[in-house]
């Protein structure tokens, strides 16, 4: 079974998100920030690695560009895939996003399908 991280702030985006992710054959994590999410990173063995994680931009501690850019960093990290999925909706930080390593760009609010086809499209689904 494929695992998920989710990486959110909001422990609401975390069920919705999980759920969906579950429903879709995931195994699935959760943290309420990046720094709590590189902590799960680092006690996930090599073949426990999540395949994919959805990303917050707005956390404290470690918000979701930081957590890119730290995942994009750790050669141990080169395959998991990463989808930023935010309120932010500006152009240029969504090329930021992406320029700092980020798979696919989600804006929120979203829905079930969006979510399985931006999966999709990076390769995290079948």
């Amino acid at each position: 079974m494929p695992r998920a991280l989710v990486v959110d702030d909001s422990r609401a985006i975390r069920t919705i998100l999980g759920q969906y992710l579950e429903e879709l054959g995931y195994q699935v994590a959760n943290a309420e920030n990046g720094k709590i999410a590189v902590e799960v990173l680092n006690q996930c063995s090599d073949n426990a690695l999540p395949a994919v994680a959805l990303v917050d931009w707005n956390m404290p501690e470690m918000n979701g560009i930081e957590f890119v850019k730290y995942v994009r960093s750790n050669h141990r990290y080169e395959n998991m895939r990463l989808m930023m999925v935010t309120t932010e909706t500006q152009p240029d930080q969504m090329l930021t996003a992406l320029e700092a390593g980020a798979n696919e760009y989600l804006m929120k609010p979203f829905t079930e399908a969006m979510v399985e086809e931006k999966l999709r499209m990076i390769g995290a689904l079948e």
